[in-house]
Formats: C-alpha cells, sequence, structure tokens
C-alpha cells in the first residue's frame, strides 16, 4: 500500500477531519497542536494564488489551508529537514503534490528562494519563547519548534514584508505575553495590524494565544473580535471550537 511506504518506523497516520485528508506524524518529534487549527479557521477567509507557509513543521497549515481556501498553490517553509520530508510525504499520502509544495530552507535566507511580493498570503505559527526562555525541551525538534533559537519574530516579519505583495495578508497565532512587541514590530515593518483575537482556555481564565491578521501596507485601523473560548467545562468543547474543527 502507498501508506506502508510513506510512513516512518516511529511514526503515525492522523486523521484531520477535512476533505479525508491525513497527515504524518512522529509523537518523538513535534506534533501539531490545537493553535495550527484556530489560525486555519481565522485565516479561512484568506484569498489569491500563492500562499506561504513560514516554519510549516508537518505542513498541517497548507494543508487545512488547502481544505478551507481556494488558494490554487501553497508553499510550505521549514528550517528541519527531517520535518520537511515527513511534511512532503503527507501532501504525497493526500494527493496533493500539484497543489502543494513543501521547500526546506531557513526564514532568514527566504528572500533567496522565493522572489519579492510573490505571495498573496502568508501564514505564521512561529516558536513562541524568546531564546532561553521557558523549558527547553532536550530534543532538538521540539526545541526549534518552540523556541526562537533559528530566528526571531523580526526575522518572520522582516521577510514576510519583502514576500507578500502590497495588500497582501499575513496571519499568525501566537502568546499574548509578546503583544505588545508583535504589534509594534509588525507596524515598523508595514504590515498593518487589522484583525486580531483572544483565544481563552475557559471564560475565567486568561487567553493563552492571540490570533492576528495584518495587511502589507495597510491603513491604521485594528478590529477587535469577540473573545474565543476553547472549553464551556474540563473536556468539552465550546460550539465555536467544535465549529472550527468541523466537528
Amino acid at each position: 500500500m502507498e501508506e506502508d511506504k510513506l510512513v516512518k518506523p516511529g511514526e503515525r497516520v492522523d486523521d484531520l477531519q477535512r476533505n479525508g485528508y491525513r497527515i504524518i506524524q512522529d509523537p518523538g518529534r513535534f506534533c501539531f497542536g490545537m493553535d495550527a487549527v484556530l489560525l486555519a479557521g481565522f485565516a479561512d477567509k484568506a484569498a489569491g494564488k500563492r500562499l506561504l507557509d513560514i516554519g510549516t513543521g508537518t505542513g498541517i497549515l497548507p494543508l487545512l489551508m488547502e481544505a478551507r481556501t481556494g488558494i490554487e498553490h501553497l508553499v510550505g517553509l521549514e528550517i528541519q529537514e527531517e520535518s520537511a520530508d515527513m511534511a512532503a510525504r503527507s501532501i504525497k499520502l493526500n494527493g496533493l503534490e500539484d497543489k502543494i509544495e513543501i521547500i526546506a530552507g531557513d526564514i532568514r535566507e527566504a528572500d533567496r528562494l522565493f522572489e519579492a511580493a510573490s505571495f498573496d498570503v502568508i501564514t505564521c505559527n512561529p516558536p513562541y519563547m524568546i531564546g532561553s526562555h521557558g523549558l527547553q525541551n532536550a530534543q532538538q525538534a521540539k526545541t526549534i519548534a518552540r523556541h526562537e533559537v533559528c530566528g526571531a519574530f523580526r526575522d518572520i516579519a522582516v521577510m514576510t514584508a519583502k514576500l507578500l505583495k502590497p495588500g497582501g495578508h499575513f496571519y499568525l497565532v501566537h502568546r499574548p505575553f509578546r503583544l505588545a512587541e508583535i504589534l509594534v514590530t509588525l507596524s515598523a515593518c508595514k504590515l498593518e495590524p487589522k484583525r486580531m483575537q483572544l483565544v481563552y482556555p475557559f471564560v475565567n481564565k486568561e487567553p493563552n494565544m492571540v490570533l492576528i491578521e495584518a495587511v502589507r501596507g495597510g491603513n491604521p485601523r485594528m478590529t477587535v473580535e469577540k473573545p474565543l473560548i476553547v472549553f464551556r467545562s474540563p473536556g468539552v468543547y465550546t460550539a465555536e471550537i467544535y465549529d472550527i474543527y468541523g466537528y
């Protein structure tokens, strides 16, 4: 079977509950989380011919965005070659080689890989922690995914501004404790924040995620959407979360 040829020892295949798509993951490296799913839901109005996902990891965002939008060609950029290989195999598993491309490379050198202003949409679920901030996992793959050891958020913003078309849209998910820095950095790079939504695990808890949409060269004016609550009780999602997941 094709699946047997594409899945390596220690890996598993998960159902994405979208278009019958599946994804190959290695629990020993890094598996996608809710933040990627919420970002895809937040960006489901994205439109255009070309999308770039920065730090694509397992390729989850290109797969979800292909399922949710009409974007014609999607590219996932991943610095870790092993993760890029796994993502490419997931694309092949779903028969999407003509629509989704996975490239192994460093975002800090992305202007050598892609032409300037060549994407209509860019998405990013970046590492949240600054350098040594927070607990660093001893496994390199997880550390790179969670900590800015291969580039800071400013590197992402600078390169996004180069690769986005004027008027193009940038969608990202991050942590609220860095919100002031994120908004200042985006504006300094001429990526004007236009829409924001805070995500709360429970209605009486502090937010633990923030979703942001920015526009290259946009006018200053941002809409703050109503809060997104994940759980209505322990282990039970709210109706909004079930809708995003497509259940």
